[in-house]
C-alpha cells in the first residue's frame, strides 16, 4: 500500500512512499486481502464499537418480552449454507385445512440491538452491508451480534419480528399479520440436510429430524405454490449457474464446484420473497414512509438488442416502451436446454437495469411484482435495519399520531 506524495505532472511519474506491506507474491490469501485494500473495504471494528458490542446482552430478559408474541413452542427452523454463522431468517408452516397454509417467516430483530445513531449503527452505516469473500466475512456488525445474539442459533430464545401469511392453494395471501415476537428455533437445517432428505430420501436424516420431516414436505408443496404463481405472472428466473471455491484447511483453493441449487434453497427463495412482497404491500397500503427494493423498467434500445440476439435462434421477443417481464421470460424460457442458453441469459440479465433502494416504490420488473422490499437481511444490510425500524414505529404508532404532532409542534 502506498501514499501519493506527488502526482505526475508531464514527463514526471508519480512519487509515494509505502505504507504497508501486505505480503509476498505467493502467500496464502494475499489476492483477497487485496481485493479488500483495493476496495477500502474494512478489516475490523474500531475499538468504541468493539466496547459497545461487549455492553449487548448474550441472553434475552424475561423484561423484554413484553409486547411481543411468544412463538417459542412452535417447531421453527432455520435453513441455511452449511457454513452460515449469521442466521436471520426462520421458517414455520402450518396446513389450515385441506387447501390453505399458514406461513410464518421469523426474521431477526436487529433494530432492537442497534438502536439508531448509536455507536454501533453509525459503523453499520458506514459499512452498508456484510461482504463475502472467498475466505472470509467482513460483518457489517461486530461478531457478538452478527453471530450471537440477533443470529437465529438454534436451542436459543430470540427477539423477532415475524410476518405470518394465511395462503391459499393459487399463492394468494388471503391474511396476513407483522408482529414483534420471540421465538426458540427447534433446528438449524442446512440445505444439504432438507435436500437429502426431501429429494434424496435419507432415511438417517428423516430419523433425526422426525419432528419436522412432515413439515418440510408442507414447506415443499408451498414452494412449488408459491413458484407457480410468481411464474404465471411473468417473474424471471434467471438460472445462472454459481460456482464455489474450495479452499484447505491452509486456505489454499483446491477445487472450484458448482453450487446445487434444489428445492431447499428455492423454499426459503419463495419463502423469503412473499414475506417481502406482503411488508412492502401493508407498508404501502399504510401511506408510511418506507424503503423499497425497486427495478425500473428496462432500456427499450437494450430490450432492441437483446429481441435481435434472440431472433439469431428464431426466438421472438416483443419490445415496446413498457416490455413486460413475462415477454423476457417467455423467450427465455424457449432457449432452455439450447447451447446457447448461458449466453443469452447472461446477455438478458445485463440487459435489465440494477434494483435499487428508495422511497419511491415502482414496482420490481424482474419479480413483476408491484411492491417489494428487503425486510429479511437485517444482520447483513442496513436497508434492511431501517425497514424493521419502520415496522415497529408502525406497531406503536400506527396512525402516525406522535409524527403529526410533531409536525404540528404540539409534542417535543
Amino acid at each position: 500500500m502506498a501514499e501519493i506524495t506527488e502526482w505526475p505532472v508531464e514527463r514526471r511519474n508519480a512519487e509515494g512512499r509505502i505504507i504497508e506491506i501486505l505480503g509476498n507474491v505467493g502467500d496464502v490469501g494475499l489476492e483477497i486481502l487485496s481485493i479488500i485494500k483495493q476496495n477500502d473495504l474494512p478489516l475490523e471494528f474500531p475499538p468504541q464499537v468493539i466496547e459497545a458490542s461487549k455492553r449487548v446482552p448474550k441472553s434475552i430478559k424475561q423484561s423484554e418480552l413484553e409486547g411481543r408474541r411468544d412463538l417459542r413452542d412452535l417447531p421453527i427452523v432455520t435453513v441455511d449454507g452449511d457454513d452460515a454463522k449469521d442466521l436471520d431468517d426462520a421458517v414455520y408452516v402450518k396446513q389450515l385445512g385441506k387447501d390453505e397454509f399458514l406461513l410464518g417467516v421469523h426474521i431477526a430483530d436487529v433494530s432492537y440491538y442497534v438502536k439508531e445513531n448509536a455507536v454501533l449503527d453509525k459503523e453499520a452505516r458506514e459499512r452498508g452491508t456484510s461482504v463475502y469473500l472467498v475466505d472470509r466475512v467482513l460483518p457489517m456488525l461486530p461478531e457478538r451480534l452478527s453471530n450471537g445474539i440477533c443470529s437465529l442459533n438454534a436451542g436459543e430464545d430470540r427477539l423477532t419480528m415475524s410476518c405470518e401469511m394465511h395462503i391459499d392453494r393459487k399463492g394468494r395471501i388471503l391474511s396476513y399479520e407483522i408482529f414483534p415476537s420471540v421465538i426458540h428455533v427447534r433446528h438449524r437445517l442446512s440445505y444439504r440436510i432438507v435436500r437429502e432428505i426431501l429429494v434424496n430420501g435419507d432415511e438417517e436424516l428423516a430419523q433425526k429430524y422426525e419432528d419436522v420431516v412432515p413439515m418440510l414436505k408442507m414447506m415443499e408443496e408451498l414452494c412449488l405454490v408459491l413458484r407457480k404463481k410468481r411464474t404465471t405472472r411473468g417473474a424471471i428466473d434467471f438460472d445462472l449457474p454459481e460456482q464455489k471455491v474450495i479452499l484447505d484447511e491452509q486456505g489454499r483453493p483446491v477445487e472450484i464446484v458448482q453450487r446445487i441449487r434444489s428445492i431447499a434453497e428455492s423454499i426459503i427463495e419463495e419463502f423469503m420473497l412473499a414475506a417481502n412482497e406482503t411488508v412492502a404491500r401493508h407498508m404501502f397500503n399504510q401511506k408510511w414512509p418506507f424503503i423499497y427494493r425497486v427495478h425500473d423498467l428496462p432500456n427499450e434500445e437494450k430490450m432492441k438488442d437483446l429481441a435481435k440476439l434472440l431472433a439469431n435462434f428464431n426466438v421472438k421477443l416483443k419490445v415496446s416502451e413498457e416490455t413486460k417481464p413475462g415477454e423476457v421470460q417467455k423467450a427465455l424460457a424457449e432457449m432452455a436446454g439450447k447451447p446457447e442458453e448461458r449466453l443469452v441469459s447472461t446477455v438478458a440479465l445485463r440487459s435489465l437495469k440494477q434494483a435499487v433502494y428508495q422511497t419511491e416504490n415502482i414496482g420490481h420488473f424482474g419479480l413483476a411484482a408491484e411492491y417489494y422490499t428487503h425486510f429479511t437481511s437485517p444482520i447483513r444490510r442496513y436497508p434492511d435495519l431501517i425497514v424493521h425500524r419502520l415496522l415497529h414505529e408502525w406497531v406503536s404508532d400506527p396512525a402516525m399520531k406522535c409524527q403529526k404532532k410533531r409536525e404540528a409542534g404540539t409534542e417535543p
